[in-house]
């Protein structure tokens, strides 16, 4: 089995490319006999699956499993994860709409043909025993149904339980889900949440926010109690509400879409670990104010956003006091602040919407920490405690205002590595940005007592098709 600090290390990263688009109909079986395909000829999909051989390919530039390539018995995960353990499978899953555009269009969420080509794999790995769970924690106030019904996860868990007689479980791993009228909270419902419960997870002065204590009590978490969000960074403290399920795990599967995201740049490997986590009010995402005061939430101190600031904070101590009402009276007053603040979804900065964010890269780096270094107590070790791997969705990708409200490019990529950074920077790469302008990922190569590397840009390799390997810069 790959040792655990090898992920540290491991700098390769594999590019499959020319992969046209998604199959239509769920379950998202091959539409051709692999040799290691654990499933009869008769589940075989009768459109084209790209996603499917896109994976797998992705799988062989890796080198994984080498030697038995092409055979019955090739297992590219075997490495990762072995028969008996428990692995998690977590996309991308973050809403089921977009803000201003019809539909998911396929750049939105995780395609369910990438989550069941990875699936299959990891059942080979599993050689019939152990546990396959497929669970993320969606933005406050998506709705877990729909996100299924366009996965496809009803028709997969249906396949898996007649052909493979396991059941594959599927877990919302939020405690409840936010009400929203045209993007105001209105109130909460109660959701079950994680079967396995929560753990808070305190990273202390191995957080990135340990570097601005000072700072920490204008932190804005995403509802408008900021009460919650400080009195879970302060004092030294910085702590984490993380889903036992994922503490539990012997291996996560990192199934991210290939994104842009307008607090971080880019979403892909790191920023896809905010679901992991299940209160979304205990992440820090912007800092209130401007850069001079020590906020992030504006780039600039003028009138318009010093009225604006007045104006929430005032509408943040009063609006919950009208109770029922607020369902009424939350459409007129978001058309009223639109009119008057500008809409953040067009070509106004606000909440931290802006390269300037300098909270956002320092939690989704705290999670990553945690998933890397914290056991199944969420006690940090001064080890890797699991095994994770990358794939990443980019036969569609989504670009412009990301990550909610993406446009569609097809890329018709498949990426696939084992260490998140060096995955996130062929990303980034491939979409043109700068990873030196990223804080996102110059800050995750920064020397730090849990590292989530072991290597330099210039170690990072991309395989390609027609068995190319070449340097990322």
């Amino acid at each position: 089995m790959l040792p655990l600090c090898d992920s540290l290390r491991a700098s390769s990263v594999a590019i499959s490319t020319n992969n046209e688009s998604y199959p239509v109909q769920p379950p998202y079986s091959p539409d051709k006999t692999y040799a290691e395909y654990p499933f009869g000829p008769d589940t075989l999909t009768g459109e084209p699956n790209h996603a499917c051989a896109g994976v797998r390919e992705a799988l062989r530039l890796l080198e994984l499993d080498a030697e038995h390539y092409g055979r019955a018995d090739w297992n590219p995960l075997g490495g990762i994860v072995h028969p008996g353990q428990t692995v998690v499978l977590k996309p991308n899953f973050v809403r089921e709409l977009r803000e201003t555009h019809e539909g998911h269009d396929d750049c939105l969420i995780t395609h369910g043909s990438v989550i069941r080509a990875a699936l299959d794999y990891v059942y080979i790995a599993l050689k019939g025993r152990g546990r396959i769970i497929i669970a993320d924690a969606p933005q406050n106030d998506a709705d877990f149904d729909a996100i299924r019904r366009i996965a496809g996860l009803d028709e997969i868990q249906a396949f898996y339980r007649q052909h493979a007689g396991l059941e594959v479980e599927v877990y919302d791993l939020r405690p409840e889900r936010a009400q929203k009228v045209d993007g105001v909270i209105v109130g909460h419902e109660p959701l079950p949440g994680d079967p396995a419960g929560y753990v808070k997870v305190d990273l202390g002065h191995h957080s990135m926010f340990s570097q601005i204590e000072h700072l920490c009590h204008l932190l804005y978490g995403s509802e408008y109690d900021t009460r919650e969000i400080r009195s879970h960074h302060t004092g030294g403290v910085h702590e984490y509400m993380i889903s036992k399920t994922i503490l539990d795990a012997d291996c996560i599967i990192n199934l991210p879409k290939l994104k842009t995201h307008k607090k971080t740049g880019i979403t892909v490997c790191l920023k896809n670990l905010v679901g992991i986590n299940g209160n979304k009010n205990w992440l820090p995402h912007h800092r209130e104010g401007t850069p001079s005061q020590g906020g992030d939430q504006y780039a600039d101190d003028g009138m318009i956003h010093r009225v604006e600031r007045k104006s929430m904070e005032c509408f943040r101590r009063v609006f919950p006091l009208f109770g029922p009402l607020r369902r009424i009276l939350a459409g007129p007053i978001k058309s009223l602040g639109k009119r008057v603040f500008g809409d953040t979804n067009k070509d106004t900065i606000r909440s931290g919407n802006w390269y300037g964010n300098d909270t956002t890269w320092r939690m989704t780096l705290d999670l990553n920490r945690i998933l890397l270094y914290a056991d199944r107590n969420g006690y940090i070790q001064d080890h890797p405690a699991k095994n994770v791997f990358c794939i990443v969705d980019g036969i569609v990708g989504g670009e412009g205002n990301g990550p909610l409200d993406p446009t569609p490019t097809r890329a018709g990529v498949v990426f696939a590595g084992v260490n998140p950074v060096a995955v996130e920077l062929a990303c980034a790469q491939l979409m043109g940005f700068d990873w030196q302008r990223l804080p996102l990922l110059h800050r995750a190569l920064a020397a730090h007592p849990l590292p989530l590397t072991s290597f330099s840009p210039d170690d990072v390799t991309c395989r390609l098709p027609g068995d190319r390997c070449v340097p990322l810069t």
